[in-house]
């Protein structure tokens, strides 16, 4: 089938194939891995049923089960984050890195790991094992919150501005994160190292618990910005002239960014490319208009997602890839290809 074909398919039709492709990710992912799942003993234990294999049981509800959530939520959050930025900013090439939160999430979490036995030991042990995914979750929302003031004038906010400020809280961030780099002993950098890849290897159901209910804010009110987003795309003043209030839209659009990826990059650590390919791919089927896209976006980040993760899981067995590292190894020169398709270079 050919891309324009794709794009004449009616809406109904395309997210049914989204649904069916979601649906095909979330079984691959619970049946495969070091420990095989027969779909038998899936079906029986999801109809109330035993299953034959006991231990299967097991490593489906201690393991399998929340890494997939954990992943369907985050690919989905990352992926709408992205599609609110690009329609806020006008700007295809926006994703959820823009405002400074994935940076602000990374400095807060490397100090966590550099300094969590020295300086930050206070922290460390008020906090105990959530102390880096709080860190990071506050580290990305103090970062994010910087930006949007410094983009603050005369009672507006400047879109413009803020761009430019998410570009400098970006670098002084990551100038941040080197310096910690450098201090840090080998054990520590081992493990900010692996998180800054990201991963959903040590998904657990109390993650999902201090994660999820932000990451799900962020997906039930980010439709309700679709129609001033859309007006947005005629430009600021016309959508003001529309009746929209600007500034709110530019509030809300941000507070959900924030609020989404820094819950997923809290608990998943850094992982790209979602929030810039899946809103540029579907704008492609469903068109410029938010209404349509942001239920896709969340479909298919989800479902993007989940596959990469199964991808990295069996690509190098027994041992596992990082899924940051998959994501920009499936999705650089899928982005690449589809620039070129498109003659935007």
């Amino acid at each position: 089938m050919h891309a324009e074909d794709v794009r004449r398919l009616p809406a109904p039709v395309s997210y049914a194939v989204l649904l069916i492709i979601l649906l095909g990710a979330a079984l691959l992912a619970l049946s495969s891995g070091a420990y095989p799942v027969a779909i038998d003993d899936l079906l029986r234990m999801f109809t109330g049923n035993t299953p034959d294999d006991p231990t299967a049981e097991l490593v489906l509800w201690d393991i399998r089960i929340p890494r997939l959530l954990l992943g369907l939520l985050t690919g989905a959050v990352l992926a709408v984050s992205g599609a609110l930025l690009q329609g806020l900013f006008r700007n295809p090439l926006a994703d959820p890195g823009l405002i400074g939160v994935s940076s602000g999430a990374a400095l807060a979490a490397v100090a966590v790991i550099v300094l969590g036995g020295s300086g930050l030991a206070g922290w460390s042990a008020l906090a105990g094992r959530w102390a880096l995914p709080l860190a990071a979750f506050i580290g990305g929302s103090v970062t994010t919150l910087l930006a949007w003031r410094i983009a603050r004038r005369q009672g507006q906010t400047s879109v413009a501005l803020l761009l430019l400020a998410g570009i400098a809280i970006n670098a002084i961030a990551g100038a941040g994160t080197g310096l910690l780099t450098f201090y840090a002993d080998d054990n520590a950098l081992r493990s900010l190292t692996f998180w800054t890849m990201g991963s959903l290897a040590h998904a657990r159901w109390e993650d999902l618990w201090l994660a999820g209910p932000w990451m799900l804010v962020t997906l039930i009110v980010a439709p309700l910005l679709a129609r001033p987003l859309d007006a947005f795309l005629l430009g600021e003043p016309v959508a003001g002239h529309m009746g929209y209030s600007t500034d709110w839209v530019k509030r809300g659009a941000i507070v959900l960014a924030a609020l989404g990826v820094g819950a997923a990059v809290a608990v998943t650590g850094l992982i790209g490319f979602v929030g810039l390919v899946i809103p540029h791919l579907l704008r492609q089927i469903f068109g410029a208009g938010h209404r349509l896209l942001l239920p896709a976006c969340a479909l298919g980040g989800g479902a993007l997602l989940v596959l990469a993760d199964c991808l990295a899981r069996v690509i190098v067995a027994p041992a596992e890839l990082p899924i940051g590292l998959m994501m920009a190894l499936l999705g650089g020169p899928f982005f690449l290809m589809l620039l070129m398709r498109n003659r935007f270079v």
